[in-house]
């Protein structure tokens, strides 16, 4: 039976609380026609789908499946023309299908406008849960953008707290850079959120990837630079040396700042065992939060 149980295993539950565009769902799914087998040939990607990355270890992993047991869920498609066929859901699948050397996919063929080929790309890929944290947000900004979804309804239809959507499109915010590493997996949304208030986020994004250090440390780290009111990774005292400090150095002063929310310098003699560490505090409170955390009291 091909009726509303493929559309909501291909969809997901969300979709008919938001698509503003679709009249009459359910006589259009009473309607829907069955599963056909397809030429992989025939089928061919939406050019417009909000998804561009996809991980190669996860496709060998679902190539190898599909080798095992073929394509159990079908392919979502539109037709565009004579034994031409758009996905509209399952663009993954397809990757995967070619990577098996499959000759024919499942599909179930259904007529949607453009308008709503992409809502549907948007919500499908929202709903994955390997989806990464900027791509998620941007799947959120493009409903609000582009369809004039509310983040309540959104919250409502797909399942999710609106603080949970708020908090995402804040990551939106920051620099290209930070979102790149987001989007690497090298900072996760929370280094992110913390970073969004951050008077540098780069030089901090930078520096809590190369000290490997933990959500905590950074929310720390920002309170320190905020406190400051400068970089907290700038070091006149190596710019008069004429002299750049090494990697482990500044990672070091990364750590000892992060967890004592202040600046923290090492001057270490070239060559030699001796060296200097300042800290920089604010406020006579930081001086006594200092204290406090010195003598272990």
């Amino acid at each position: 039976m091909a009726n509303g149980k493929d559309r909501k295993r291909g969809l997901g539950r969300g979709l008919s609380a938001l698509m503003a565009d679709v009249s009459e769902p359910d006589a259009a799914l009473s309607s829907a026609p069955a599963e056909r087998f397809l030429p992989i040939e025939q089928i061919a990607p939406n050019p417009d789908q909000p998804r561009k990355r996809f991980n190669q270890s996860d496709l060998d992993d679902l190539a190898a499946s599909i080798k095992e047991k073929g394509v159990i869920q079908p392919l979502i498609v539109r037709e565009m023309g004579a034994n031409n066929f758009e996905i509209v859901a399952g663009e993954r699948r397809w990757r995967a299908a070619q990577m098996a050397q499959l000759h024919q996919l499942p599909v179930i063929v259904r007529t949607f406008s453009d308008t709503e080929v992409l809502e549907i790309a948007i919500i499908e890929n929202i709903q994955r849960a390997d989806l990464n944290p900027i791509e998620e947000a941007a799947g959120y900004r493009q409903l609000m953008d582009r369809f004039g979804h509310t983040q309540e309804k959104m919250a409502e239809a797909l399942g999710k707290s609106r603080s949970h959507i708020a908090n995402l499109l804040r990551l939106l915010q920051l620099p290209d850079d930070v979102v790149e590493l987001v989007q690497q997996g090298e900072l996760t949304a929370g280094h992110a959120r913390a970073l969004i208030t951050a008077q540098d986020p780069s030089g901090l994004a930078k520096a809590v990837v190369k000290g490997g250090l933990s959500v905590r440390a950074t929310e720390a780290l920002v309170k320190a630079e905020t406190n400051q009111g400068s970089n907290i990774f700038k070091d006149s005292t190596s710019k008069k040396a004429g002299t750049e400090k090494d990697a482990d150095t500044r990672a070091l002063e990364a750590d000892l700042s992060a967890a004592l929310g202040m600046k923290v310098q090492i001057t270490h003699k070239n060559g030699g065992e001796e060296g200097q560490m300042s800290i920089q505090y604010g406020s006579l409170d930081d001086l006594d939060e200092l204290c406090r955390k010195l003598s272990g009291s």
